[in-house]
C-alpha cells in the first residue's frame, strides 16, 4: 500500500506518497514523470510522516531553510541514488552543475561520468523539492530542463534567494 497526502503551494498541487514511514514520493502536478515509483495501490491517508512534509513544506516555501530531516526513501537504482544522495548535501541557496556532479561520481565510480547521465537521474528524481534536484543548472549557469517545469525551477531558486 502507498499512501498519498496532496498539499497547495506557491508552485501547484503537490503529491505526497509514503510508504506509511517513509516520504518515498513528491510530485508537482503534471510533473514529467509523475507518480512514476508508484506500483500499488494508492491511498489517501493523514499520517505523521505527512504532517511533518507539511510542516517542511510550510517553511520551506515562506524562504527559510527546514532545520530538520525527513525520513526519505527514494526508489530507483544504485546510481540514480548516488545522484540524488549528492543533491541533498547542496546548501539550501546554492546551485551545482551537472559536469560537477559527474566529477564527484566520477571520483566514486573511478571512471569518467557523464553529465546526461547525471541530468537522467536528476530529472527522475521521485521526491522534487525536499530532495532539491532544481539546484542543478547547466556548465554555463543556464537553467536547464526541470521536470516540474523552468517556471517552478525558477520560483524555487527565487524562494531560496
Amino acid at each position: 500500500m502507498t499512501y498519498l497526502c496532496k498539499v497547495d503551494s506557491v508552485v501547484g498541487k503537490l503529491y505526497i506518497t509514503s510508504d506509511g514511514s517513509n516520504i518515498t514520493g513528491l510530485w508537482i502536478q503534471g510533473q514529467k514523470y509523475f507518480e512514476s515509483t508508484i506500483h500499488d495501490e494508492l491511498k489517501e491517508a493523514d499520517l505523521p510522516i505527512f504532517e511533518k512534509a507539511k510542516k517542511w513544506l510550510d517553511i520551506y516555501f515562506k524562504g527559510k531553510e527546514p532545520k530538520f530531516n525527513l525520513a526519505l526513501k527514494p526508489e530507483g537504482s544504485e546510481f540514480r541514488k548516488d545522484v540524488w544522495k549528492i543533491l541533498l548535501n547542496i546548501p539550501y541557496g546554492k546551485t551545482i552543475t551537472y559536469g560537477e556532479i559527474a566529477n564527484i561520481l566520477g571520483k566514486k565510480y573511478k571512471k569518467k561520468m557523464s553529465a546526461q547521465a547525471v541530468g537522467g537521474a536528476v530529472g527522475h528524481n521521485p521526491i522534487s523539492i525536499i530532495i532539491p534536484c532544481h539546484r542543478v543548472i547547466g556548465a554555463n549557469g543556464s537553467l536547464t530542463g526541470y521536470a516540474g517545469g523552468i517556471d517552478k525551477k525558477i520560483k524555487l531558486l527565487e524562494l531560496e534567494k
